[in-house]
């Protein structure tokens, strides 16, 4: 089983691109703080790259930016590859599945609209949902 799940915050806003058949991709890179301190007593962050698909994509660069905190599910994936100079070089990225805003409105998202939300999976349309019968017995 290849699962990953990270939370952080975006060290640059999100690049949006859209691949020659018309599939949206977003990339970022999500600092992680490390549970424990080094011998200085500081706590470094490993730094991740983030590729998300699709309306996950969409979602992403729209509504993240710097310094917007996010959880991340995905899967990793690692390339190895040759460098113009000849020597071998190692990409390490994670698929993101599934992208949740978690800053506070206003601080992390590009809009009104923000606050916390699910970026992937998404399938659920909101627009006709009906209030709840206030007679329910519990």
């Amino acid at each position: 089983m290849n699962r990953i799940y990270i939370i952080g915050n975006l060290t640059r806003d999100p690049e949006l691109n859209t691949t020659n058949s018309g599939v949206s991709v977003c990339r970022f890179t999500v600092a992680v703080q490390r549970r424990m301190s080094n011998a200085d007593g500081v706590r470094e962050a490993d730094f991740f790259n983030v590729s998300a698909w699709r309306g996950t994509a969409d979602n992403c660069a729209k509504f993240l930016k710097k310094g917007s905190k996010v959880a991340v599910t995905g899967s990793i994936q690692i390339r190895n590859f040759d460098r113009a100079d000849g020597t071998k070089g190692t990409s390490v990225e994670i698929t993101a599945d599934e992208v949740e805003f978690l800053s506070p409105r206003g601080e992390g998202d590009n809009s009104n609209a923000g606050g916390m939300g699910v970026a992937g999976n998404e399938t659920a349309n909101t627009n006709n949902l009906q209030p709840v019968d206030e007679d329910l017995p519990f």
